[in-house]
């Protein structure tokens, strides 16, 4: 048997190729696997590459962070297993340039380092900032230092000169121009200065208080990678039973969160565009596969009439779609594969190595949701043209298809659901991009049907034109094809239009986080009796909006009455808040870039504090709490009357925990200020001098970075929308060419009863711009729900599309709507009559 279907079937896909049957149906499943493919082939070169540089962004394979110097048992327990060892020493302090220099002062983030370091990536250092770089050879020597180049235009200094460091006078010998392991945290921001820890000791900065951040790094030899993990087991269960606190084990998602936390960022964005292009060519697939059994009708009759079973024509067709399917796929897979290098060059510099090449898994679940697009939407309608009868060849009302059966459209349907949630690697999101758009067509199915009734009862009592009474009968006379044209339609017009507003509102609301405004100094340390002069000092050089609050530090000690220590909690966060002192505040209103999620916030209420909603949660506390604070010794209690939702990406000045009262004369407090800096040379030098004891700290270069990863990402989404912009003209070309041999035979029959061409054309333009018009405004009211939806639970951002976009909508669904119908119907009205007739006829 076979050996009669498969030349068949290879006979019957040439001939629809060659004819031009298929093409919408390949160019629909290209476009949808080369989306999904492509952010699948990036996302597992990102993923291949941040697992390889783990160690590199860390220093070594495994890392031991401690605020005390590490504990011997760790370095004994590392050189029994023969492992590699580099140690480190981080905190912040002041530097200074020498007097005859100027005396300028800079926070700088000081880190002294063993011999080495790092064991694993390398640094990169420079003889001068702006010269050519190279790894560097062993670490600073005695006597000397390596730093950023922000630091000597900071200070006024170069390479050569001096630079002081507590009680030591240091030559500073190279510029760091690449440090692997630097990570993140508020004193990343701060210059690096980079010394040998022989010269430690002499700076006399670290005293008993002081903040100091200890790494041992170890790493394996080669060919003894089992040993990593032999030593992680021993030094967890170490930390456990010893019960050691303020030591911890750090790894790529704890120690590097930032840059896990971008990418997975970047991924879902792409995700998101890739789905909705995949989804749409669904739903082209779907309309196209339909069109293409009603055109084969006729030829099927025939066959029947010839003697060919059924069994043999639903193999035939069943195998074309196979070689299609398999030839779609792969184009969209080597499409995918082509334009994934686009979005490593868009998004360069978020990984700085090369990326290894991606594993092939991206092509094979390419090949699947190519196959499954097929078969699930595809295949149903054309399997029913085994079931045609003969008798249709002189009687063309019989054997029309009918809708799919309940079971197959389910089947099929589930299917393809179950891989884009698959695909999007976030079930939230998946779930919300899936659910949201069958919830749409559903919406879009029962209002078309509605406006198909409305329009059939209220058409023969309006006095209208009779180009418009025409149009509105063509529509009413197919209720089936107009319900199918608004329902594609408006979904190819919800993806355009959900992407627009993700695109203004999203990355809207992301660049507000790091608006070009955005504070660049954060001031700590400010005393009361400097606050009026700062803030006037602020006011003389044009800083007009700075956040200024009181700072208070305080350590929680009870809850409810009951003591709190660290052994009480599971969670290593959890434990490391109660084991240290929070940063509090206290204003009468609420600050503005915080969103209160539970509670109410009441001004000048005593005996009240509000919380950040994280903290609460890591801390296992809610609304009505009561919770004591040792301030300075004296004990403060405040019952949890709200929750606060804090953005900490937004480059402002947030606590944790906030008193709502105006005034707390009775704590010891500093303040703290963040603003823009003016465009003033010296400004912070001038500043400094004559506030000696604060500490300035310049995020500039941070948010600069920040901002430009955001760049790189925007412009990756952009390049992907085009894929969904194609896909998005595949389901309005098709949704609106699916009635074309419907229209062929209206058009002329009323021709032939004396329609002009004109007459026509204005029936056809008003039946487009009507049927686009109404999809457009399904389309924009779809689209704010699920751009809201998609907003608030998987991108964390605030959605508030403006009352336009519904007006927006309409104008373009109408405007696409007729382009479409345009390019795919222009050949309706210019068909001879006698041409057309003879055609319906047969």
């Amino acid at each position: 048997m076979l050996q009669h279907i498969i030349p068949l079937a290879v006979r019957q896909t040439l001939r629809d190729f060659r004819a031009g049957e298929l093409r919408l149906l390949v160019v629909a499943v290209m476009l949808a696997v080369a989306a999904l493919s492509a952010v699948g082939f990036f996302a597992d070169r990102l993923k291949n590459g941040l697992n390889r540089d783990a160690a590199q962004l860390l220093g070594g394979d495994a890392l031991v962070a401690s605020d005390q110097p590490t504990p011997e048992a760790f370095v004994e327990r590392a050189r029994l297993q023969g492992l590699l060892q580099a140690r480190t020493v981080a905190f912040p302090s002041m530097a200074r340039a020498p007097q005859a220099q100027g005396g300028a002062t800079r926070l700088v983030a000081v880190k002294a380092v063993s011999e080495g370091y790092p064991l694993r990536g390398r640094l990169r250092v420079a003889p001068a900032p702006g010269q050519a770089d190279a790894p560097a050879e062993g670490v600073p020597e005695r006597g000397s230092v390596w730093v950023d180049a922000a630091l000597l235009e900071a200070l006024q200094l170069a390479v050569g000169d001096t630079l002081l460091l507590g009680d030591a006078a240091l030559r500073i010998e190279r510029v760091i121009t690449l440090e692997p392991d630097r990570g993140a945290g508020f004193m990343a921001f701060a210059p690096r200065v980079m010394l040998h820890e022989a010269d430690l000791a002499a700076t006399a900065l670290i005293q008993p208080a002081s903040r100091v951040t200890y790494r041992l790094a170890v790493a394996a030899p080669p060919g003894r990678d089992a040993e990593i993990g032999r030593y992680l087991a021993w030094a967890q269960a170490h930390i456990d039973e010893a019960g050691l606190r303020g030591v911890r084990l750090e790894s790529l998602d704890n120690g590097r969160p930032e840059m896990r936390q971008t990418l997975d960022r970047a991924e879902r964005f792409l995700n998101l565009v890739a789905l909705l292009a995949a989804l749409l060519a669904a739903v082209a697939v779907g309309i196209a596969a339909r069109d293409f059994a009603s055109r084969h009708l006729d030829d099927c009759a025939m066959l029947r009439v010839l003697g060919l079973p059924q069994r043999t024509i639903a193999w035939s067709y069943a195998l074309e779609f196979t070689f299609v399917g398999l030839l779609a796929s792969a184009l969209g897979v080597s499409v995918g594969y082509a334009v994934h290098h686009v979005f490593v060059a868009l998004l360069a510099g978020l990984v700085e190595t090369t990326l290894p090449a991606p594993g092939a898994w991206p092509a094979v679940f390419g090949l699947g949701v190519g196959l499954t697009l097929l078969f699930g939407f595809g295949l149903p309608p054309v399997l029913q043209l085994a079931q045609v009868p003969a008798v249709r060849v002189i009687r063309r009302e019989m054997g029309e298809l009918r809708p799919a059966s309940l079971g197959v459209l389910a089947a099929g349907t589930l299917g393809f659901a179950a891989l884009l949630v698959a695909a999007s690697s976030d079930l939230r999101l998946g779930l919300i991009a899936v659910g949201g758009f069958a919830a749409a067509i559903a919406l879009f199915a029962l209002a078309g049907w509605v406006a198909v009734q409305v329009l059939r009862r209220t058409v023969v009592e309006l006095h209208v034109p009779r180009w418009l009474r025409l149009a509105t009968r063509q529509v009413a006379a197919r209720p089936g094809f107009a319900v199918l044209q608004v329902s594609a339609l408006a979904v190819g017009l919800l993806a355009l239009v959900l992407l627009v507003l993700l695109r203004t509102d999203l990355i809207a609301s992301w660049r507000q986080a790091t608006p070009p405004d955005a504070p660049d100094r954060f001031v700590i340390n400010i005393q009361p009796e400097q606050a009026p002069t700062f803030r006037e000092r602020l006011t003389q050089a044009g800083v007009k909006d700075f956040d200024w609050y009181p700072m208070i530090r305080g350590r929680l000690v009870s809850v409810n009455g009951r003591p709190v220590n660290p052994e009480a909690y599971t969670e290593e966060r959890a434990r490391r808040l109660v084991d240290r002192e929070f940063n509090l505040s206290h204003a009468a209103t609420m600050p503005v870039h915080n969103a209160l999620a539970a509670g109410r916030w009441t001004p000048e209420a005593a005996d009240e504090i509000s919380l950040e909603e994280g903290i609460a949660r890591t801390l296992g506390l809610s609304l009505g709490d009561v919770l004591v604070f040792d301030i300075a010794g004296m004990p403060v209690q405040a019952r949890i009357t709200s929750l606060r939702r804090v953005d900490w990406a937004s480059m402002r000045v947030n606590f944790f925990a906030m008193f709502p009262r105006s005034r707390m004369d009775e704590l010891p407090s500093t303040y703290i200020a963040a603003f823009r800096a003016p465009p003033q040379a010296g400004f912070d030098n001038a500043l400094i001098r004559e506030f000696p004891n604060i500490t300035n700290v310049d995020v500039s270069a941070s948010i600069a970075q920040v901002q430009r990863v955001l760049d790189q990402v925007i412009r990756a989404v952009e390049f992907l929308f085009g894929f969904t912009l194609a896909a998005g003209v595949v389901v309005l070309f098709a949704a609106v060419t699916a009635t074309r041999e419907a229209r062929e035979r209206e058009f002329a029959v009323m021709r032939a009863m004396g329609a002009g061409s004109r007459l026509l054309s204005r029936v056809q333009r008003a039946e487009l711009l009507g049927v686009g018009a109404l999809a457009g405004a399904l389309a924009a009211g779809a689209a704010i729900a699920v751009g809201w939806a998609l907003a608030r639970y998987a991108f964390e951002f605030h959605c508030g599309p403006s009352p336009w976009v519904p007006l927006a909508g309409m104008g373009a669904g109408a405007g696409l709507a007729w382009a479409a119908g345009w390019w795919g119907l222009r050949e309706v009205l210019r068909r001879p009559v006698v041409e057309t007739l003879r055609k319906a006829a047969l």
